[in-house]
């Protein structure tokens, strides 16, 4: 199965079934290495490449500006902003002040005209969303930014920034990048639902759990599980190294990888368009791409989801899950 190709949500932005987030290039991936894995990328139809302002102070963005000179046209590149990027006051935020020259920055290290998708990299709970999204809307029209994307956002955060650009007149988001794997859910109570019925395109990030799902560590391998207590505390809980072990098993009687396995189901959700791949060499990599030709239909996303606890609806009403409620509701054909 070759990689295929979808629009960004109710936009004609078209991307490929995967998409390769660049985190690594200039940190864990040195740019002989990055520029290896930014062809393994393209030879398997990756259109879509994902960096921020942020991603090793700035380094990963000079590196894919580079990879992408030749073929810019090709390629769909995004970026973010609101993280620091500098000690002054101004030097972080969604402000029009920080993210016009965030921008103004990005697109000196990407060597570009424009990026393709920017991302608002967390929602800003200081400045006003009229204020960002204006500053967005002048960017989009000045032909910097080509589209506008939202991380992070909780569902809630997402619908009214969606609604304050619609009353303002400003570009609407297409899409978002929520975190989203087997053993973190949360995604599917409102944030995914919420995409689905207003059309935005989705581009969950860490589908292999900070390499959890990857299997590695049941192994005794080296990570960001080992390395960065960030990582550690996220995936902390003992129920989550268990789901990836029994993931593991079925991977294996399947016959195909962990990662492979665990990126296909987070790509067999409808409402996403593109999990994101990360990956340090070549090796982690073609285990990941490896999910392209990995089939997950309704059997086995329902078998790999009874790893984990569902997440419980956004009302807590669970009987309704169950079937149980006042009476049967009209559904639309």
């Amino acid at each position: 199965m070759a990689m295929h190709y979808k629009n960004v949500g109710h936009s004609g932005l078209v991307s490929s079934s995967l998409a390769f987030g660049t985190m690594s290039f200039g940190g864990d991936a040195d740019e002989a290495t990055s520029a290896a894995l930014y062809a393994r990328c393209r030879d398997r139809g990756v259109t879509v490449f994902d960096c921020a302002d942020v991603y090793n102070g700035g380094r990963s963005e000079e590196i894919l500006g580079r990879l992408v000179a030749c073929h810019r046209h090709d390629v769909v590149v995004t970026s973010k902003a609101f993280f620091p990027t500098g000690d002054g006051p101004n030097d972080r935020s969604s402000s029009r002040y920080h993210l016009v020259r965030a921008v103004e920055g990005s697109l000196r290290r990407l060597n570009t005209d424009r990026i393709d998708v920017l991302f608002l990299h967390k929602y800003d709970e200081s400045t006003p969303l009229d204020e960002s999204l204006r500053a967005l809307e002048h960017l989009t029209a000045a032909g910097k930014v080509c589209y506008v994307g939202l991380s992070n956002f909780a569902a809630w955060q997402m619908m009214k920034a969606l609604g304050v650009a619609d009353r303002i007149g400003a570009a609407r988001a297409i899409c978002t990048q929520p975190m989203y794997n087997l053993v973190k859910r949360q995604a599917e109570v409102e944030i995914l639902p919420a995409c689905a019925s207003e059309g935005l395109g989705v581009f969950p990030y860490s589908p292999l759990a900070g390499g959890l799902l990857s299997g590695k560590y049941g192994a005794g391998g080296q990570g960001r599980l080992t390395s960065n207590a960030m990582y550690q505390k996220r995936y902390e809980a003992s129920h989550y190294h268990a789901a990836a072990a029994e993931l593991g098993a079925i991977a294996s009687e399947l016959g195909v990888g962990a990662p492979a396995l665990a990126i296909a189901w987070v790509a067999s959700h409808p409402a996403v368009t593109a999990p994101i791949l990360g990956a340090r060499n070549l090796e982690q990599l073609d285990a990941c791409l490896a999910a392209a030709d990995v089939v997950v239909d309704e059997a086995l996303r329902a078998r790999l989801s009874a790893l984990v606890p569902t997440p419980p609806l956004a009302t807590d009403r669970a009987e309704e899950a169950a079937g149980m409620s006042y009476g049967k509701t009209l559904r639309k054909a």
